[in-house]
């Protein structure tokens, strides 16, 4: 939802939960200052509409009365409108509390306090501590990539947006026209899955690769988003972790921990090289390329192409 609309649907809330009385569609208009600058009464009356039916889908109750002046008015009595009181037993309230935690940083953060302190309004026992109902360990999402912020907007309100990315084989960034789906965090990183317009394909987009501004552009999605988004596994299948296949590759020693960390044999060459091998899926030649020098690959053959390909590319860029 765009924040004009979110801002006149707010207002126009206010009024009817504020009122005493019905008030007519006139009264309403001169109240809000977006409708007054709706400009004809057409495009008024088809706003209000359009805004009334979005708030009754939201959940407001609004009744439609006549007025003393024989008019249609319109109000939402506070006793319909008032949420039954909120009983959480202590584990409920604990991991409430404990998901309001998780944020660190962004805008979340001060969301998330605060949201804190009315769970325990709400019935979060003062003797109850969160990290005692879970464990000792206290989980955060550390949110440092400037990218955050606009792309889980965008993936709310289901708008398309703009931004330069850089793929790890890449010298330059390049224009992404993207629709967003979702964010996940995965082994520290935050990924972004959506539909690529411009290669007409599901991608997925590491965060800390966009480079400038996130600008949005247009409104509508021109593909079906799926019902599951499965991120961290078209991410652990592109970094190496689904595994149907291994690969001989080595390494210049005191480097590569990663790649060390996944071998399933090292044996040392001698002359400052190790011969790993390598359980690996799809994806293995983009990651192997990060290491530059640091990494030859000598079987399959096929892996050894497109990592060579991917430098030419990187080289001549």
């Amino acid at each position: 939802m765009a924040i004009a609309k979110a801002e006149r649907l707010m207002n126009l809330a206010l009024c009817l939960l504020g009122t005493r009385r019905p008030l007519s569609k006139r009264e309403l208009r001169e109240s809000i200052e977006a409708y007054l600058e709706a400009g004809s009464d057409d495009s008024f009356n088809r706003m209000f509409e359009r805004d009334k039916d979005d708030l009754r889908e939201l959940g407001l109750v609004i009744e439609t009365v006549e007025n003393l002046d024989g008019e249609v008015g319109y109000l939402a009595r506070r006793d319909s409108n008032r949420l039954p009181p909120i009983t959480l037993d202590a584990e409920e309230a604990a991991a409430l509390g404990l998901a309001a935690k998780v944020w660190q940083q962004a805008r979340l953060a001060g969301a998330a306090s605060g949201a804190l302190q009315k769970l325990r309004a709400a019935g979060l026992p003062e003797d109850v501590d969160p990290y005692e109902v879970h464990g000792a360990l206290e989980p955060r999402i550390p949110v440092h990539e400037a990218a955050f912020e606009p792309l889980m907007l965008a993936c709310r309100d289901r708008r398309p947006v703009l931004f330069d990315y850089r793929k790890a084989t890449a010298a330059h960034p390049e224009p992404r026209h993207v629709e967003p789906w979702a964010l996940e965090c995965w082994r520290g990183h935050w990924y972004l899955a959506g539909w690529d317009r411009d290669r007409g394909a599901e991608r997925v987009f590491r965060l800390s690769r966009i480079t400038g501004k996130v600008r949005s552009r247009g409104t509508g999605f021109t593909a079906p988003v799926p019902d599951v988004v499965t991120v961290r596994e078209t991410v652990a299948s592109w970094a190496g972790e689904i595994a149907d296949r291994s690969a001989l590759i080595r390494l210049r020693s005191g480097s590569g921990y990663p790649l060390r960390a996944k071998a399933t044999a090292v044996r040392e060459l001698g002359d400052g090289w190790d011969e790993l091998e390598i359980p690996y899926g799809h994806g293995l030649d983009a990651w192997l390329v990060e290491f530059g020098p640091d990494v030859m690959v000598l079987e399959p053959a096929e892996l050894r192409a497109d990592v060579v390909d991917r430098l030419r590319a990187v080289a001549k860029g």
